[in-house]
């Protein structure tokens, strides 16, 4: 089972890549951030001919985050993080794709740091750190997947010494980041490839992509059941570089379902 990560940058925009991506990598399950859309202009006719169900959750402008599952309709769960009632940001939604719950969120940039933003973002993590204990405590196989906005270690950002103030990399942003890691979920792409240099995201200035000058910040993290199923992690990289793409590139992990270590099977009614 194929499950990927890639925020498109507008998918308005994006559309004519994402399909063409789509048609080639064939994913099981596609988790999508930076919609910039609202719900109503989601081009969900589009994705049904390409052999994709959805579900989404819109933003007119501003962020948007979706699932889509192949040949399968997905199970919503839910959509935002409980914890702030006044929140209405687009960034979080929830679903059951063939027995596994898909966690699809596109974390706060926090930047300017310090600042409203950044305390934003760190309110924000806290609450996916408890919204992260409480998918492990269901035993269920779970993907949280998305981008993140957050370099974990110095190696995942090609030259750390110029990001030490960023909001993506000040020590507060990676502290939370290594907390939800410690309650169990795998890093999928560090443990498949530990210490090598490998970015999702090429900025668009500077010929930052060109120069190979990236960062890591989407991810694909996997609960327990799911740790002994990991065969294989990626990014395709060669999307960042095609006509009028997004900054970021697909980030991809293959699951062995016949290892996966979960006692029956979830619905979505049975996650809190």
């Amino acid at each position: 089972m194929r499950i990927a990560t890639f925020n498109v940058n507008g998918i308005g925009s994006r559309l004519p890549a994402l399909l063409q991506w789509l048609e080639e990598k064939q994913p099981d399950v596609a988790c999508l951030q930076e919609l910039k859309a609202p719900q109503e202009k989601f081009p969900e006719a589009a994705l049904n001919d390409a052999g994709y169900q959805a579900i989404w959750h819109g933003q007119k402008s501003w962020n948007g985050v979706a699932i889509l599952a192949r040949g399968t309709q997905p199970i919503e769960v839910g959509r935002g993080l409980a914890g702030d009632p006044e929140d209405e940001q687009s960034r979080y939604i929830e679903a059951v794709v063939n027995d596994i719950v898909i966690a699809c969120l596109y974390l706060p940039n926090g930047n300017p740091a310090p600042g409203p933003k950044f305390d934003y973002k760190l309110k924000w993590f806290e609450r996916l750190i408890r919204r992260g204990e409480q998918l492990l405590a269901t035993g269920a196989p779970v993907v949280m997947a998305g981008d993140f906005n957050v370099m974990p270690t110095e190696l995942d950002v090609y030259k750390p010494e110029r990001w030490v103030d960023d909001a993506l990399f000040r020590p507060e942003t990676r502290d939370a980041f290594h907390r939800l890691l410690e309650q169990g979920w795998t890093d999928s792409l560090r443990t498949l490839h530990p210490g090598e240099k490998i970015y999702t995201f090429w900025d668009y200035f500077r010929n930052a992509y060109g120069r190979d000058a990236g960062l890591r910040i989407d991810h694909l993290l996997l609960s327990p059941p799911l740790k002994a199923a990991l065969k294989a992690a990626g990014v395709d990289r060669d999307v960042r570089g095609r006509e009028k793409p997004s900054d970021h590139a697909p980030t991809w992990i293959e699951l062995d379902m016949k290892k996966v270590k979960a006692k029956g099977k979830v619905k979505a009614a049975e996650v809190p």
